[in-house]
């Protein structure tokens, strides 16, 4: 368990003091009452005993509250004594449980959180500062692989690592392209244009959905087919917490080879490092699109001298002696040799990108494990590249981050199948970057002075790399959650507020989204500090 003391992150905490209008005029009822209301709702909803219930609706009197809640915080600045807590946790076990706790929440004017697994960088899947209950969606985690259809469909409360893992129990030789980390959860993950380390290949994991199921305003559940193209396009991408609560998402498998290719390259300032990510550059959008090369660059001290790191990680979808011989003549200045390299399985690469040790010798079923409870304390941005950094670039970009000292940058290469499919395809709209940045700091200690300093620099080298980053607007990607470009209170100006935030996460696929926000929920009950705002919110 994480150690706590008050405090609540200064930005955060005043970004949110204003209460949502039908709040501002009377007192919010107690805690007792409000649960009581809520669990008879509940019951006449399911047509279930209340006495069955209390397993899975959770009051702050529980004395299962607060594990519940801890179970899925992955960010320790929000997991601290004076975070703002929900009045109740649901946990639902089916989709009826699902839909009537959006019919009572919306009964009881309570705001619903929902949640996944819990990695949304800033915690708005699971804090407010206004009254709040939290959905939390991780007991509804089936996912049924049908390799004959190729296809899967998976409950937005399962993990990656669940979803691998059912997949290589039914086939060695099919995959799904979603991101690397197993304790993400798919609803968050998809709904708002999840990647992983086969895009350039296959895309993003929105790129190959075939259906959806979701539950809407009024608690009804619907699939593709019964909530429309338009707002299923909405949720294969422009975040599914503003529409609705998904339920699901059926998937196409994709193929992978029986042998792949994993690899890591470091170099240090001193043997390489500029020339290597300024080469990357022109390599990793453009080369074989079987091959993703994630460059990660991070300050450290060697030899106690500050320097910089620069690492290749890569997956490429073949074998070891093809990709050595392609890089050999693309990219020199990685110096890549086959004793880099190591042929496994596709599931297997899965676990080596998780760092796991020796990954053709564990046990599968690691990527079970859920890691519950277990949080560091990080902040993330993100950013877009849309021409190459000149080298000069380069050489100033690592003499800052030595300066800072903690701060580090994660490349991920676009191209391929990336630059093919249509900007408004989805509400993804960054489809002809060059590649996406992540600032990524991650810290252990739980101190006010230690978390300000990390923020500043998240913030001093962020305002570093404007002149080299998209422009107007300045992009960035809606899965690497981040208040500080821009939030929404829900008031008198909710659309313009929502448009500083929308138009940087989703260009002009904003417009689209807020069309089918508005005809979804025209009355903004499914919302957060970042969600999609109505058009009749409009001042």
């Amino acid at each position: 368990m994480i150690a706590t003391q008050t405090f609540v992150s200064v930005f955060f905490f005043v970004f949110f003091l204003v209460s949502l209008p039908f709040f501002s005029s009377a007192a919010p009822p107690s805690s007792d009452s409000i649960y009581e209301s809520f669990v008879q709702c509940f019951s006449d909803k399911t047509k279930s005993p209340q006495a069955q219930i209390t397993d899975n609706v959770f009051s702050r009197t529980n004395p299962s509250f607060s594990s519940v809640l801890r179970a899925y915080i992955r960010n320790g600045r929000f997991n601290t004594s004076s975070t703002p807590k929900p009045a109740i946790i649901v946990t639902p076990r089916s989709d009826i449980h699902v839909s009537a706790a959006v019919t009572c929440s919306k009964s009881l004017n309570f705001l619903l959180k929902i949640r996944s697994g819990g990695h949304d960088y800033e915690g708005l899947s699971y804090i407010s500062d206004k009254p709040f209950f939290i959905l939390d969606m991780s007991n509804l985690r089936d996912v049924s692989v049908d390799i004959a259809d190729q296809s899967a469909w998976i409950s937005a409360g399962a993990t990656l690592g669940e979803v691998y893992y059912r997949i290589w129990e039914k086939s060695k030789v099919h995959g799904f392209p979603a991101g690397v980390c197993p304790t993400v959860g798919v609803g968050g993950h998809i709904s708002g244009g999840g990647y992983g380390n086969m895009l350039r290949k296959f895309g993003l994991s929105v790129d190959n959905l075939i259906d959806a199921k979701i539950v809407d305003v009024n608690g009804q559940i619907l699939d593709r087919k019964s909530m429309g193209e338009d707002l299923f396009w909405a949720i294969s991408g422009g975040g599914g917490a503003s529409f609705g609560v998904v339920l699901g998402y059926k998937v196409k498998l994709v193929p992978v080879p029986e042998t792949v290719t994993v690899f890591r390259v470091e170099k240090y300032m001193d043997s390489g490092a500029v020339d290597m990510v300024h080469k990357w550059q022109s390599v990793g959008p453009k080369t074989d699109r079987n091959l993703f090369l994630r460059m990660l660059i991070q300050p450290v001290t060697r030899k106690k001298v500050k320097t910089v790191r620069a690492t290749v990680v890569a997956l490429f979808l073949g074998r070891a002696e093809e990709v050595v011989a392609l890089l050999g003549k693309e990219f020199p200045e990685l110096s890549l040799k086959k004793e880099n390299c190591s042929e496994m399985t596709w599931f297997q690469s899965a676990l080596w990108w998780d760092n796991r040790v020796n990954p053709t010798q564990i046990d599968p079923k690691v990527f079970l494990d859920r890691n519950l409870d277990r949080a560091n304390f990080g902040k993330r941005k993100s950013d877009y590249v849309a021409s190459e950094i000149p080298r000069d670039g380069i050489e100033s970009l690592f003499k800052k981050m030595t300066e800072l000292g903690k701060i580090g940058l994660v490349f991920n290469p676009y191209g391929g199948k990336m630059a093919e499919v249509t900007v408004n395809a989805t509400p993804f709209p960054h489809r002809s970057k060059l590649f996406k940045i992540q600032y990524s700091v991650t810290w252990q200690e739980n101190s006010v002075e230690i978390e300000k300093g990390f923020l500043n620099q998240a913030n001093v080298l962020y305002s570093f790399m404007t002149g080299f980053v998209s422009k107007n607007p300045r992009n960035a990607y809606l899965n690497y959650r981040d208040v500080d470009i821009g939030v929404n209170d829900h008031g008198t100006n909710s659309y313009e507020e929502g448009e500083v935030y929308g138009r940087k996460y989703f260009g002009d696929n904003f417009d689209r989204l807020v069309k089918v926000k508005t005809a979804a929920d025209p009355d903004n009950f499914f919302r957060n500090e970042q969600s999609i705002p109505t058009v009749l919110s409009k001042a």
